[in-house]
């Protein structure tokens, strides 16, 4: 290579943030046994499976290079994407152009790559499989347990990257009695009122041990000097390779060799479909959301309270 060619080459700690990684090998056991056989991220928020709503904000965010790590009993997750050219057929003869437009949406959101994680690893282990397709790029992962209100945080995520290098990751204060459900931040504060450094992370510390209440949700994005800290991060919190674990090596790391950990302070709606609970919450208020549904469903539910509140007494 000529030196020419070399210093026109953005260096990582400047290059913009144009692929994401989307994880999605988990094993789904708290929603068994619907998970047996289809994939937790592709249980429905009403009428379109979860990882499509990830995807849209990747691709609203400006990334549409998107690469998933995918694992067994997941290929329904790559047929959703994919055309499906009898189904569209079938809808194109019947006049049925919303629908048809609905099934084809997904097929043309973005270039989207799968790599398979052989083994359940933990999310360290996730984001390495991604190192061939990343290379020496900065990149953004993006959890399909989490669905954000809007793209304006991983958008702000990747400017506050592009304007100082390093990693950052997206935070939401919590509860003490949840801090042990998270990765959680200590935080000096910045010139700038939604930025943190981040000086010491703790992955799912008891409430006396939690350095803060600032939690990380999921949404990173991470400098590749990511990969080398993962390749010797020994297995941690639950014997898997926690990402947590490397960033926290990242924020004692000089940012010239790739370190420094920012965290962005959630200022939208964040929905965590990880829990039965909290995604059956997600279901009903996406639904009520809807001009198609809430006139007929609300009145449903206010009624359904009521018997609810009367029953009880």
């Amino acid at each position: 290579m000529s030196a020419d060619t070399d210093q026109t080459r953005p260096r990582a700690d400047t290059a913009s943030v144009t692929k994401a990684v989307v994880p999605a090998a988990g094993l789904g056991t708290r929603f068994l046994p619907a998970t047996k056989a289809t994939p937790k991220e592709m249980l429905p928020i009403v009428d379109k499976p979860a990882i499509q709503y990830v995807v849209e904000e990747a691709v609203e965010a400006g990334l549409h290079d998107l690469l998933m790590i995918t694992g067994r009993s997941k290929r329904s997750i790559e047929d959703h994407f994919d055309r499906a050219y009898e189904l569209e057929e079938a809808l194109a003869a019947k006049g049925e152009e919303g629908k048809l437009k609905s099934v084809r949406e997904s097929s043309d959101l973005a270039q989207v790559h799968y790599v398979r994680q052989g083994e359940p690893r933990g999310l360290g282990h996730a984001v390495l499989c991604a190192q061939a397709h990343v290379g020496d790029n900065p990149f953004a992962v993006l959890l399909g347990d989490d669905l954000i209100e809007s793209a304006d945080l991983l958008r702000r995520m990747i400017e506050v990257r592009e304007n100082h290098g390093g990693s950052v990751v997206a935070l939401m204060e919590v509860e003490p009695e949840q801090v042990s459900l998270y990765g959680c931040a200590a935080v000096e504060t910045t010139g700038e009122d939604d930025v943190v450094t981040v000086t010491d992370l703790v992955e799912k510390p008891s409430p006396e041990q939690a350095p803060s209440r600032w939690a990380i949700i999921g949404r990173y994005v991470c400098d590749p000097a990511v990969f080398p800290v993962l390749h010797r991060t020994p297995p941690g919190r639950g014997g898997e390779i926690q990402l947590t674990d490397a960033l926290k090596e990242l924020a004692r790391t000089s940012p010239g060799e790739g370190g420094g950990v920012r965290g962005v302070l959630l200022r939208g709606n964040r929905y965590d479909t990880g829990n039965k609970a909290d995604y059956i919450r997600t279901v009903v208020e996406f639904a009520c959301r809807r001009p198609d549904l809430a006139d007929e469903l609300l009145p449903w539910l206010r009624d359904f309270v009521d018997r609810q509140e009367r029953a009880r007494v």
